[in-house]
């Protein structure tokens, strides 16, 4: 699947959304294209630039980029679909299945459509539940 296309079905697919997508990419000639602007507009999104020679702007997708070259060198891919197979499900894992340290332990997708907070007030209430059951079973243990 091209690129435009998979990111068009990401960006149609999404029920609620709570953030307004946004675009941060650098000044590249694809990037600064009027099919692009045309593009994000329709899909009410933003698009921001990253300042010229300043790469630590993109070091967030840069980071992306590196985690998921790593992953897709482990193995040996015969033929393009088996790649695109590949990087497809690594970026569902990252999405939806593995857990970001820097937003509280959800997913990128419980961030996006936000359910975080019901997330991270469930797992306060299943914490306080677990602690007041340790503490009654010491304290049956110590009378």
């Amino acid at each position: 699947m091209e690129i435009q296309g998979h990111f068009s079905a990401e960006i149609n697919n999404q029920a609620t959304v709570h953030h307004k997508p946004r675009l941060l990419s650098d000044n590249g000639p694809s990037y600064i294209a009027g099919e692009l602007a045309e593009y994000i507009a329709a899909q009410a999104m933003s698009h921001v630039r990253g300042a010229p020679m300043h790469p630590q702007t993109q070091g967030k997708i840069e980071r992306w980029h590196q985690t998921l070259k790593n992953r897709i060198l482990l193995e040996n891919y015969f033929l393009p679909g088996d790649l695109e197979a590949q990087i497809g499900a690594f970026v569902e894992h990252y999405n939806h299945r593995r857990y970001h340290e820097s937003l509280a332990n959800v997913t990128p997708a419980d961030a996006y459509f936000g359910r975080a907070a019901a997330i991270i007030k469930q797992r306060e209430r299943i914490k306080r539940q677990t602690i007041q059951l340790r503490r009654l079973q010491y304290r049956n243990i110590a009378a």
